[in-house]
């Protein structure tokens, strides 16, 4: 029996690396009279899957040196990919002549398991139902007039923060000087899914349900990427190694049962005063009208994105636009004393005073420069057979584009490694700076994101005085996931300012 399984594995393993060596071969002979971009030295079948190194972003970045070219492709087992590492070259490929050509998604287990059989906002195939979702997500969510109409949701939930955090200043064990250590990533991660759930369902979610369904969206995000192995050789899909679709199946499961629930919620409430003006009241009305259309998966799709799309990324670079001030306090004492001028002490920051705020905006743009967070932003690929760029790009190849890369190109940027906000007073950054995206795909809520990023950094900024933990420099390094998170959660010590006795009541 026992030589008999071992037989069966060989002849499977043969027969794997037969189909695959037809494969190689036949890329390798299809390809061989395009002028396609440069490409390391690969393996069969695997290709240049072995090159992949954690994090992406860096290792792209390092095979685009070697290589000495901003425009390079890979062979990922069965995927062509392309990867951009310059500005010039994204805007040629996303330009509007181009951008077109490579506005759909490439499909992936990821997208296939949690995106309702492609039919969500971000993963949809360019087409009629994308621009109807677009146009929703232009018109009723992230527009100038709605973004007006939940100025005070926003106002509110930094205001929650700021007093979350001045009670722990106030009943917990201080230091000699009165500072008390404060572990800054909760309390984010708290804020953006509070703002983003009020919009989505007019409520804020602080229970044990809550905690767990931010702690799925960081779980998606941590699996999310270019790097399950499954997506370039299909076959290992079937062994299910690591237990990568099993593990997102069930956490899938799990956001989709939340997501049915807060819908379900709207549709049992309608009317009441608190669950007027959502976007789930907004799209249920929809329904009522057109229900062939905006189904449940449809509507459950919508506030997935938002979550997804809102939530991490959000939190993620105001812990980085912390982090960065507590490691250069000269930054952190003239960002105090812009704001300290601008409200003359006489109330605590609004939005509309954000923007006021010029090197508020630009530290805030400058975390985003060096720490976007969607540091390859999402892939695309290509519907036709197309040039571009001087080379010949196949029909459905991945593009990826190194936004962190690009923001950090010494050929565009000055001292390109290095946190200087006051880069933005003087250069232009257009064409170079693209943490929200490029072309038709990119981001339709970066609006939102500044309004949050601005008020919030800036009212802690103004009602707390911030020291690093033990006088020690902040860790830097970068952790897993599309989102590229701190390697380390953020401590700081704070102290609360007399300011906060307009906030607290």
């Amino acid at each position: 029996m026992c030589i008999q399984i071992s037989e069966t594995i060989d002849l499977f393993l043969l027969a794997l690396i037969t189909v695959g060596s037809i494969i190689t071969v036949a890329y390798v002979f299809r390809s061989k009279n395009k002028n396609l971009p440069p490409s390391p030295v690969g393996f069969p079948v695997i290709g240049h899957i072995h090159l992949l190194k954690e994090p992406i972003h860096r290792c792209l970045r390092d095979l685009s040196q070697n290589l000495r070219s901003d425009v390079f492709s890979l062979r990922l087992g069965s995927r062509r990919v392309v990867v951009v590492t310059s500005a010039s070259a994204a805007e040629e490929f996303l330009s509007h002549q181009n951008d077109v050509v490579f506005a759909n998604r490439p499909p992936a287990t990821l997208t296939e398991i949690i995106s309702y059989n492609y039919t969500v906002f971000s993963s949809a195939p360019y087409g009629e139902h994308w621009r109807r979702l677009r146009r929703f997500c232009t018109v009723d969510i992230f527009s100038p007039a709605r973004l007006r109409d939940s100025s005070e949701v926003r106002r509110d939930e930094v205001r929650a923060l700021l007093r979350t955090i001045h009670v722990a200043t106030t009943t917990t064990s201080r230091s000699r000087n009165g500072y008390v250590r404060v572990s800054l990533r909760p309390l984010l991660s708290t804020l953006t899914f509070n703002i983003l759930m009020t919009m989505i369902a007019g409520k804020r979610e602080q229970n044990e349900e809550a905690k767990n369904v931010r702690e799925l969206i960081r779980d998606v995000f941590e699996l999310a990427g270019v790097t399950y192995v499954g997506d370039f050789l299909p076959v290992l899909k079937m062994f299910d190694s690591g237990g990568y679709i099993k593990r997102m199946k069930q956490l899938f499961a799990k956001l989709d049962k939340f997501f049915q629930d807060l819908v379900d919620e709207q549709r049992r409430n309608r009317g009441k005063t608190e669950y007027e003006n959502t976007m789930i009241a907004h799209l249920l009305t929809l329904q009522d009208s057109e229900p062939e259309y905006y189904t449940d998966d449809i509507i459950k799709g919508l506030v997935e994105v938002l979550l997804l799309a809102g939530t991490d990324t959000t939190s993620v670079t105001l812990e980085w636009a912390m982090a960065n001030l507590l490691n250069h306090p000269e930054v952190l004492k003239r960002l105090k004393m812009e704001l300290n001028d601008v409200l003359l002490e006489r109330c605590v920051l609004e939005e509309s005073d954000a923007a006021k705020c010029t090197y508020l905006n630009n530290v805030v743009s400058e975390t985003l420069r060096l720490y976007p967070a969607a540091p390859l932003l999402v892939p695309h690929v290509s519907s036709v057979d197309f040039k571009v760029a001087g080379y010949e790009i196949p029909r459905d190849t991945w593009l990826l584009v190194n936004a962190w890369a690009i923001q950090r190109d010494p050929k565009v940027w000055d001292e390109p490694e290095s946190f200087k906000p006051e880069r933005f007073e003087s250069e232009t950054h257009r064409g170079k700076f693209l943490p929200f995206g490029i072309g038709r795909r990119a981001c339709p809520g970066m609006g939102l994101a500044q309004l949050v990023l601005g008020s919030a950094l800036g009212s802690l900024i103004q009602c707390f005085d911030w020291e690093r933990d033990d006088d020690v420099v902040v860790d830097m390094s970068e952790g897993k996931g599309l989102t590229m998170p701190k390697a380390v959660p953020l401590v700081a010590k704070c102290k609360s300012l007399p300011i906060l006795d307009k906030v607290v009541v």
